[in-house]
């Protein structure tokens, strides 16, 4: 080969390469396409099983907050069985509740794994009479169900003895760079062991103890989409997730994030606790739904399976309460985009994707007609959803000398109301729109 043409090959390579490494970042999927069903699918469940329910106590903070010992806490491997572990029964009483994809826990922070983990020997197969990989059954329970699945995953692990903290009052070192290499080994090992059951979608927890660098969530990150482009991770990865999980409190305004899950238990506790009997009704749990659709976002409700496998009875009335609804309101669910601006209607409010279906969320029994103000667009049609019954409707107040839209009254007899939460659809003439400017007085009539 003459030197030219070795020039040229070398000028070749080195471009290849070059570009390679500046658009190496660029490559992944738009979080808009990857996130694409998940903005469509509104309601999710949550499952917090683990060895902690065996005595019924805070899920790995009880040992954290010294309100039990180590040592004690993780005697209640021996009560974890599984026995009654039907995951077929846990995905169609999922599926029947109307949600569209399930996170269920993986590894908690006291470092048990549910599934047969090779990188230590802190699993229910290895430590608990369960001996057996309660994971791999429930993923393929809920794909066969048509489900998406997400999995838990604790970054921080406090059993683990190369990781710095343990309680509260108590740390296993400072700094240690030797251990702490092991333990960031350890984890990307548990990862790499996750990712082979290809989720939709990873809930990290625990990433407020340790920096982005230190955890190395960037390399984290680019592992995972590397083994799933299409995958994505919630926002606890120290700036590297996809999309905002708040916790417990619901939004009091729509979140900054397009992207948005609250999640949410039935009572107080994550896992099970029989003690605490504090359910939210079906009802509450219903209107909980509808704030967090009315702003775009999803609900992430929790469920606590009992240490043999069985759902409470009380935990499998309120999702098949909750699935009546759902199964009867699909169309104004899954889908939809956030409602008009609470100025317009006083309560909750969705559009349809396209943004000429307007669907109000009506939670409480009128005492008289319903009314919409500021809506420009002309009036196509009314119903009532999952019932089909036509409404009337009348326009009061509409001047012909004013650009301002009058207001929209609209019917809704007590005989065609839910008993939870009545939805009304309104067909609009175009897509929606709002008059939003300051209403002034008359200078030409």
């Amino acid at each position: 080969m003459n030197s030219q043409k070795k020039i040229l090959l070398f000028l070749i390579c080195f471009l290849f390469i070059n570009t390679f490494h500046s658009h190496g970042q660029s490559t992944e999927i738009p979080k808009e396409e990857r996130l694409a069903w998940f903005k469509d699918a509104k309601f999710g469940v949550f499952i917090h099983w683990g060895i902690y329910a065996v005595n019924g106590i805070d899920e790995s903070w009880s040992f954290y907050n010294n309100y039990i010992s180590y040592a004690d806490y993780m005697k209640q491997l021996n009560g974890f069985t599984a026995k009654n572990y039907n995951p077929t029964k846990w995905a169609k009483l999922i599926k029947e509740s109307g949600a569209k994809y399930t996170v269920i826990t993986t590894k908690h922070h006291d470092g048990v794994a549910l599934w047969n983990t090779k990188q230590n020997d802190l699993s229910v197969v290895k430590k608990t009479p369960a001996k057996k990989d309660v994971i791999t059954p429930f993923v393929k329970a809920i794909r066969k169900e048509n489900l998406k699945v997400g999995l838990y995953f604790s970054l921080l692990d406090w059993s683990h003895p190369d990781y710095p903290n343990f309680t509260r009052t108590k740390t296993k070192y400072k700094k240690d760079d030797k251990k702490w290499k092991s333990f960031t080994k350890f984890n990307f090992g548990q990862l790499k062991e996750l990712s082979k059951f290809n989720p939709d979608l990873y809930w990290f927890d625990g990433d407020w103890e340790q920096s982005a660098d230190m955890w190395k969530a960037k390399e984290i990150r680019q592992l995972l989409l590397k083994n799933n482009p299409n995958t994505f991770i919630n926002s606890r990865l120290q700036g590297y997730g996809d999309y905002a999980t708040p916790e417990q409190g619901v939004p009091i305004t729509t979140p900054l994030s397009e992207f948005w899950e609250l999640c949410m238990t039935m009572n107080n506790s994550w896992g099970y606790q029989p003690n605490d009997t504090n359910y939210k009704t079906v009802n509450q749990l219903i209107r909980i739904l509808v704030d967090c659709i009315s702003m775009g976002g999803n609900l992430l409700l929790d469920i606590a399976p009992k240490p043999d496998g069985t759902i409470p009875e009380e935990q499998t009335k309120i999702l098949k309460g909750i699935g009546r609804w759902t199964n009867k309101h699909k169309e104004a669910i899954y889908g939809t985009r956030a409602g008009v601006p609470k100025e317009h209607f006083n309560g909750y409010t969705a559009l349809s994707k396209d943004k000429t279906t307007l669907y109000l969320y009506v939670d409480n029994k009128p005492n008289g007609p319903l009314l919409i103000k500021g809506l420009k667009n002309k009036v196509n049609r009314i119903w009532v959803v999952g019932n089909g019954t036509k409404l009337s409707h009348k326009v009061v107040g509409k001047q012909y000398w004013s650009n301002v839209p009058g207001m929209l009254y609209i019917d809704v007899p007590e005989e065609v109301q839910d008993k939870d939460v009545t939805v009304i659809a309104i067909l609009l003439k175009g897509k929606v729109g709002l008059y939003r400017e300051e209403v002034k007085a008359i200078e030409s009539n």
